[in-house]
Parts: C-alpha cells; structure tokens; sequence
C-alpha cells in the first residue's frame, strides 16, 4: 500500500523557517516524481515545488525561499521553508506521480498531474 507521511508544519513568525518531510512507505520516492502542493482556505490547491529525476522547478512565489530535496536512503522528499510569509499559510501536501516522462523528463507543478497524496500538514505564519 503506497503511503506519504508528512510532518514539520506548525506556527511561524514571518521571516521564519520550517523543514517539512515527506516519508514514502510502500514503494520507492526515486521512481516518482514527487511534487509539494498547498492549498489556503477558499483557493485551489496548488503547486510549489516538483523533483524529478532530472529537473527541480518552484513556482516563482517559492523561489528563492524555498528549497525541494530528497534522501533516497530515507525515501523522504523534504521542503526547507525560508523567510516564510502570511501568504504561505496553506496545508501543505506531498504527492507522487508516475508518469515515467515526468520521472525521467520534467516534473509538473500541476495537482492533476498526481497520483497519490498525502494527508497533509498545516502550515501558519502569523505573528
């Protein structure tokens, strides 16, 4: 049965950070292409960051501040969040596609692109 766990979300200031992960249980992250996604109350959920065996991408809101990586070893993707803003609050989902010409091509910010989601971890930053 294939399963994401996602954790790190919390409350934050502005101009703080947070680290989520994202653990895969019942298949391998590295033939995925696996993609963070948010949603805010009253918005589409959207996407932030995608890896791909190839590319990286960010939506241009995230760039700069926020950095995708995975550890095959853990199969674990994880999202370092920096100088985080109000407008960053969402819950957060990790999502898996297997579409082999994302996993070997370029990975899409696209939710419908995904197969297979997580639950979700809240994010806030609010002073």
């Amino acid at each position: 049965q294939l399963q994401f766990v996602e954790s790190g979300g919390g409350l934050v200031q502005p101009g703080g950070s947070l680290r989520l992960s994202c653990v895969a249980s019942g298949f391998t992250l590295d033939n995925y292409a696996i993609g963070w996604f948010r949603q805010a109350p009253g918005k589409e959920r959207e996407g932030v960051s995608c890896i791909s065996r190839r590319v990286i991408k960010y939506a241009d809101s995230v760039k700069g501040r926020f950095t995708i990586s995975r550890d095959n070893a853990k199969n674990t993707i994880y999202l370092q969040m920096n100088s985080l803003k109000r407008e960053d609050t969402a819950i957060y989902y990790c999502a898996a596609d297997p579409t082999p010409e994302r996993v070997f091509g370029t990975c899409a910010l696209l939710p419908s692109t995904a197969r297979y989601w997580g639950q979700g971890t809240q994010v806030t930053v609010s002073s």
